[in-house]
């Protein structure tokens, strides 16, 4: 215990797994919190002085199964082991911590879901730069940034890492940014040093300098990426060569996607329970490397518009030859997750049966190299150009390595017949004893003449020979008598003695010749790290372009026109995820959408509730960002523009754990849209000012579509879907703004949607029709047909609608902020205005004025 306690004070906060023979033991505070994540029996045991203490384990060989549930239940586990064998020594065996697995650490299949990547984050924080760098252990894979809070909530949004570090006098600042929704650990604020981070990137990477990066400039990204490393280090991963290069997160090479947009479009994550996000309809992967980098590449569309056509141009040919396709897709399958399986080579955490997947991969590589490069497509052969079959590698994997091999070493039968001469003899003698034996005895019988020569074992002697009296004279001189029975003599020889001590010694040989051969083999494959990690960049290249052309054939999709001019000009738009989730039979209305920044900069678009504005705004932004990953897209036609922002207020709900409301949250996002438009930012704005009270709404949602009108830095393309039909007054007033409805039909008092979306306003919302569509109680719907019915009436005496138009537009005209209070519609005001309008103030005495005012506030009581 004493040696545990002082193991388990360097590592606080973990769970500490400490081997003690064939079982991994947890105890105190560890074994209560082990007992109740893995369901085991928690017990007490003596501890000297201490009365007790709680104890939980379990055997060693059920790591693999009870590792992941801890990691999964968010703690950080040290896992310790005996350091030497414990026949060798008569003292306590020494034992050391030999391997730190948390959420953002861990190479685990068990734990690690292999269609996404397991970030560990660090983020720096300084004045107003902060920095950022994302380590994937389990792929090698290490990206740093730096930039405002506003970018790296973004890039945390983006990636969602498993795990965020920073350092610990930084906990308000990081909880206050970014939110408490990440699992996070503190460490040393003396990590957080440019010298040490400095020092640390240029050791592991054996350069002396970071220009080779691209990385130089970039202060609190070096520091972020230093704390990544120390982190990874602390953990006791210490083989970590696939980690070979760090790359920067070019800001200025992707669309923004902020993550109110990454959340409301549900790209790869939906935050609404049983919601389909867009990944699951485009990921045809085939790899697991190939699903992870679509989800990345989702996150960051590209702006060039060289680099999208190269991309379309691959999915052009894929889809125009089914066979080629079909070919593509059969030789990728077999390759499996080659890039974390290369990982665990650099780790040394490879086993048997992965190595010999890993030759299967190569031996499918070479198949696909040939495939691409002889359809003469430059894309395509451009990307068999960057994959390197590694035959050197792979046959001495199939060589070395029996193609059956069990998952544990430990087993034996790993290495194949041939490759070493003394283990194939100790194989030989310890799985052939038997033959071994009865060979000598035939022999030794013919030679010595005695016909019922035998060979036998006991505990004492070992191997001997019994010779019955009736032979004892045929005996050799050179045989050693070891023991007289009644009937008979046994005797050893020296070679019967040498025979024993193989035999007994072989399996032992043959568990430590295996191991030393295959972590040889281990070794040799260290210099070949890189090389495959760029073929599973390329495969997983190939495979998603691969999957975009399945999903196009598939899906119906079209082949977008990148065009130069700042224009969204879709027909027959349809949204990719909604037209898959329809009942059988129901066809999705397909709708044209234009926007320019000469003529038609900003659709307002109005409509019935129910009919379809929300679903026309998402699938105008997804088409847009799946043309920029290099994705065919939903529609007849596209003609698009390159659009360097994508911003969306669609929904929201309370943030009631930072006690913002409803209004609150649409505010903020909307804020942040408006400070960062530009030329050929793409605006999706529903249901703005919808949160407060009516007049309030209008008047917001007005001078925000005038102010992203007429701002003169920009003029971002904007879908504006707004209940408030007052704003269809903003079509005469400004010339780039154009109203459209969502149309449907009314028949016999019931309502029919028709989706299409078609030029002009509306001006009814029915939304007592979808309250009875709901299934409200008839008596609640009677009774706001009658409310609506009686305040439409009000209205048409010259308070209502117009009013209100009236009043927006003379806000528009004299900036007043004030709008007349009796144009609202409610009972108690309208009451008070009637008996205000029957007064005479001329002949009205002070007392009675007194007396009328007193009766006006009884009413508002």
């Amino acid at each position: 215990m004493a040696q545990y306690n002082q193991i388990k004070g360097k590592y606080p906060g973990a769970i500490l797994l400490f081997r003690v023979g064939d079982f991994y033991e947890t105890f105190g505070e560890d074994a209560i919190k082990a007992s109740e994540i893995l369901g085991i029996t928690l017990t007490k045991r003596a501890n000297g002085s201490a009365s007790h203490i709680e104890l939980a384990g379990f055997p060693h060989h059920s790591l693999d199964t009870y590792l992941p549930k801890l990691v999964r239940a968010g703690q950080r586990v040290a896992i310790c082991d005996q350091l030497e064998d414990p026949k060798t020594v008569k003292t306590i065996v020494k034992r050391g911590v030999t391997e730190m697995v948390s959420p953002g650490v861990a190479y685990n299949e068990n734990i690690l879901n292999n269609k996404t990547n397991n970030y560990l984050a660090a983020v720096h924080f300084d004045k107003e730069i902060l920095g950022i760098a994302l380590l994937d252990i389990s792929t090698g894979e290490f990206l740093t940034a730096q930039g405002e809070a506003d970018y790296i909530d973004k890039l945390l949004q983006s990636f969602r890492p498993s795990e965020v570090i920073f350092s610990k006098s930084k906990s308000r600042d990081f909880v206050s940014q970014f939110g408490d929704k990440f699992y996070t650990f503190n460490i040393d604020d003396w990590v957080f040093g440019f010298d040490y981070a400095h020092e640390t990137l240029l050791k592991h990477f054996g350069t002396v300098s970071l220009k080779g990066f691209g990385i130089e400039n970039l202060p609190q990204g070096i520091i972020a990426a230093g704390a990544c490393l120390h982190y990874i280090f602390e953990a006791e991963h210490r083989n970590v060569q696939h980690i070979a290069q760090i790359s920067r997160i070019e800001e200025d090479r992707y669309v923004w996607l902020d993550r109110f947009t990454i959340r409301n479009l549900e790209l790869i994550y939906s935050p609404n329970e049983g919601a389909t996000p867009l990944i699951s309809i485009l990921d045809q992967t085939n790899t697991p490397m190939g699903a992870r980098l679509l989800r990345k590449w989702m996150v960051m569309p590209l702006k060039e518009k060289v680099l999208i056509e190269e991309r379309l141009n691959v999915v052009q040919h894929l889809t125009s030859d089914a066979t080629l396709s079909a070919d593509l897709q059969s030789k990728l399958k077999p390759i499996g997750d080659l890039e974390r399986l290369i990982s665990k080579v650099a780790l040394q955490k490879a086993n048997p049966r992965e190595l010999v997947q890993l030759g299967r991969a190569l031996a499918a590589i070479a198949e696909v190299k040939t495939v691409a490069e002889s359809t003469g497509q430059d894309s395509l052969c451009k990307i068999a150009d960057q994959l390197n079959p590694c035959k050197f590698i792979k046959e001495k994997i199939e060589q070395e390595l029996n193609q059956e091999p069990p998952v544990l070493i430990q087993k034996g039968g790993v290495i194949a017949p041939g490759v070493h001469e003394e283990l194939d003899q100790l194989r030989k003698i310890a799985f052939s004893g038997k033959d071994y034996l009865l060979d000598m005895q035939r022999r030794e019988s013919e030679i010595t003449g005695i016909p019922s020569l035998k060979i036998a074992f006991n505990n004492v002697f070992g191997y001997y020979l019994e010779v019955t009296h009736t032979h004892k004279d045929k005996v050799p001189t050179e045989w050693i008598r070891k023991q007289t029975l009644v009937n008979a003599e046994r005797y050893i020889t020296p070679e019967l003695k040498e025979y024993e001590e193989k035999i007994l010694g072989a399996e032992e040989k043959i568990f430590a010749l295996e191991n030393k051969l295959y972590s040889d083999l281990l070794m040799s494959m260290s210099e070949y790290i890189r090389p495959i990690q760029v073929n599973a960049l390329a495969i997983a290249q190939l495979d998603v372009l691969l999957s975009f052309a399945i999903t196009a054939v598939k899906n119906n999709y079209c082949r977008p026109e990148m065009v130069d001019d700042n224009v969204i000009d879709i027909k027959l738009g349809r949204h990719p995820v909604i037209e898959k989730s329809l009942p059988i039979g129901e066809q999705y209305i397909p709708n044209d959408v234009l926007l320019d920044d000469e003529n038609q900069q900003i659709i307002m678009i109005t409509g019935p509730n129910m009919a379809g504005k929300s679903a026309l705004l998402r699938q105008t932004a997804l088409i847009v960002l799946m043309s920029q990953i290099g994705s065919f897209v939903p529609a007849k036609g596209a003609r698009l523009g390159i659009t360097d922002k994508i911003f969306t207020r669609v929904g929201a709900s309370d943030n009631l754990s930072s006690g913002e409301s409803t209004f609150m949250v649409e505010m903020n996002e909307t804020a942040s849209i408006l400070n960062n438009l530009s030329n050929r930012s793409l605006v999706l704005l529903d249901e703005i000012g919808r949160g407060t009270s009516t007049y309030d709404g209008i008047s917001i949602a007005w001078s925000i579509a005038e102010y992203i009108h007429n701002d003169p830095k920009s003029r971002a393309k904007t879908l504006f879907a707004t209940h408030y039909h007052e704003l269809n007054e903003m079509e005469g007033e400004f010339e780039r703004i154009k109203n459209f409805n969502v149309s449907i039909k009314e028949i016999d008092n019931k309502v029919i949607f028709l989706r299409k979306l078609v030029p002009g306003g509306s001006e009814h919302s029915f939304g007592i029709h979808v309250a009875r569509m709901a299934g409200m109680p008839p008596k609640v719907v009677r009774k706001a047909e009658e409310v609506l019915k009686k305040l439409e009436d009000e209205r048409s005496s010259g308070e209502g609608a117009a009013s209100i138009r009236n009043g927006v537009k003379k806000i528009k005209k004299s900036d007043q902020m004030q709008l007349n209070i009796f144009s609202l519609d409610d009972p108690i005001l309208i009451k008070i205005r009637d008996s205000l309008a029957d007064l005479d103030v001329n002949v009205l005495t002070p007392v009675e004025a007194l007396i009328k005012l007193n009766e006006i506030q009884k009413l508002i009581k």
